[in-house]
């Protein structure tokens, strides 16, 4: 799994408000939700993050 990285947001009250809403619709956490939209919006426009290589496992 990636490593996460911190990030502060300053959001309007109404949008985070309606974000919030969603993402309990859907059993996701307000943070889990606003990940899934960025993903599905890079998705959309080819735009997302290129999987990096796993390291080979020596035994």
């Amino acid at each position: 799994m990636s490593k996460k990285k911190a990030f502060a947001l300053r959001i309007n009250e109404d949008m985070l408000k309606a974000v919030e809403k969603w993402a309990s619709d859907e059993f996701r956490s307000t943070n889990g939700q606003i990940e899934w939209m960025l993903m599905q919006y890079l998705k959309e426009h080819n735009r997302q993050p290129k999987p990096k290589d796993k390291p080979l496992d020596k035994k």
